[in-house]
């Protein structure tokens, strides 16, 4: 399956109506499966799905990389049923935040069964970072550059992980998605010692295209990142959570402007990493 494929469509504008055709993103389910046990079924584009599996284990604290020992995407007549296998050690972590139904592009909490589950607690980012006023908005000017998919249909979501310049992006329908596809790109392709499976060394500011709710933040907290930098507004949870997760988290982020809701101090005119 592609990211996108061609459909028809009728336009009307200044000159009347026109006939013609338009990209549009894909929209499929991606069953994801632990040891043959389904645990949650997402509405996802259909790319980059190796990333989503990585991505999605980890920031929902349900496997380790190094736990993970095979990873296949099968097409069925539905769907992809994307089929992770893992070591024993994580099976108990599976089994407690077990899913139970399909969740809409839109919903990153959808399915959990539990409030305990849902709202899990997470270690605070030990990491530390300071940008600049002006790296802030290079970062936010810079994701559109790498949005190739949302270029062509203009209807999907993207996530980036900014350090200097922009590291690494993925995009899907689905903002979760985008990132959990991020985080699984980027703990993969920085392992830092051959056949060890390890976390990303390198961390940045992690740049969204959406708005920032809880399950956001739990997800960049999982993956280890201390600044978040989106282009909407976050909710009051969100902020809340940011604050006690020693996260900065910037909102309404424009080229040329943005807002600070927690952690300040990292937002500073001399750059620096600590």
């Amino acid at each position: 399956m592609k990211g996108h494929r061609p459909q028809t469509r009728l336009a009307f504008g200044p000159d009347g109506m026109t006939s013609g055709g338009r990209a549009l993103p894909e929209e499929v389910a991606v069953a994801i499966s632990f040891n043959g046990s389904t645990q949650a079924v997402m509405m996802a584009t259909p790319a980059d799905l190796r990333d989503f599996a990585r991505g999605f284990a980890l920031t929902e604290g349900l496997a380790e990389l190094e736990e993970i020992t095979k990873i296949t995407p099968v097409e069925t007549s539905k769907g992809i049923d994307l089929q992770i296998w893992v070591k024993k050690s994580a099976e108990a972590r599976l089994a407690a935040r077990r899913r139970y139904m399909a969740g809409p592009v839109g919903c990153g909490l959808c399915g959990i069964d539990s409030i305990d589950e849902a709202l899990r607690e997470l270690a605070p980012v030990s990491t530390d970072l300071s940008m600049s006023p002006s790296e802030v908005m290079a970062a936010v000017s810079a994701l559109p550059q790498f949005q190739k998919l949302h270029d062509v249909t203009r209807a999907v979501h993207a996530a980036g992980l900014w350090y200097g310049k922009m590291l690494a992006v993925r995009e899907d329908v689905g903002r979760h998605n985008a990132l959990d596809k991020l985080a699984g790109a980027w703990a993969w392709d920085n392992r830092t010692i051959p056949g060890v499976l390890q976390s990303p060394p390198l961390f940045g500011a992690v740049v969204l295209t959406s708005r920032v709710s809880i399950d956001m933040v739990q997800k960049v907290a999982a993956f280890g990142q201390p600044v978040i930098i989106a282009v909407s507004a976050p909710t009051a949870q969100a902020v809340a959570l940011a604050d006690k997760l020693n996260i900065t988290l910037i909102g309404l982020a424009r080229p040329d402007r943005f807002e600070i809701f927690t952690h300040p101090h990292r937002i500073q005119q001399a750059a620096h990493v600590a």
